[in-house]
């Protein structure tokens, strides 16, 4: 009866240790998973700011934002120019959508060029090889003399001539851009500024 009850005892302890080995096996398992699930979170890189390229650019992207910056700032004073010098109600929307579009565009430009370590304005004009429709002081203050129809007519011309030269700095950016954000607003500038020429052609016909 005791060597009955000492065999028992040995059993039980046999199969309590073949349990804790078991038990142990299964932990190491669970371990190993839990790790292979969470790696890919740990190593998940954070989406880019909006408004920020820092896919691979070169000097063509940069003088694109850094010289279209003060380009459409420059349409921006044109546009702040009708309040109080024009009644025409379609001028005066115009000059509302073009300081809508691209005062947002200013701010997406200069993030790139921070992003790039580079300047809005670094490089002369005259360096793009072409005339960039931007207005002389002295225009501007001519721009700034007039009211009614003279102003209508001279801010109309001034805006035409702004607009090709943007629209010339971003079929330059498409030719020899490589950032693809950059080349997506350069034909975004096209596509919506040569609109806006025909309008103002219009408006002078008119």
């Amino acid at each position: 009866m005791r060597n009955l009850t000492t065999k028992s005892v040995m059993s039980i302890a046999g199969v309590l240790g073949a349990a804790v080995v078991l038990a142990a096996c299964g932990s190491g398992t669970d371990s190993s998973d839990h790790s292979a699930m969470t790696h890919p979170t740990a190593t998940a890189t954070a989406s880019p700011a909006p408004g920020a390229s820092a896919a691979a650019h070169n000097e063509a992207d940069v003088m694109f934002a850094s010289m279209m910056v003060p380009h459409h700032q420059q349409a921006i004073d044109m546009t702040a120019m009708v309040n109080g010098r024009t009644q025409n109600t379609e001028l005066i929307e115009l000059a509302r959508k073009i300081d809508a579009a691209q005062g947002p565009e200013i701010e997406q430009m200069s993030a790139w060029l921070k992003l790039w370590n580079a300047q809005p304005g670094a490089m002369d004009h005259s360096s793009m090889g072409h005339g960039d429709g931007m207005m002389t002081p002295e225009q501007m203050d001519s721009l700034h003399q007039l009211t009614g129809s003279a102003f209508d007519k001279a801010w109309l011309e001034m805006m035409i001539e702004h607009h090709q030269g943007a629209v010339d700095m971003a079929r330059t950016e498409l030719a020899q851009g490589q950032n693809p954000d950059a080349k997506k607003l350069a034909q975004s500038i096209i596509d919506g500024q040569e609109a806006e020429i025909g309008q103002m052609k219009q408006m002078l016909a008119g």
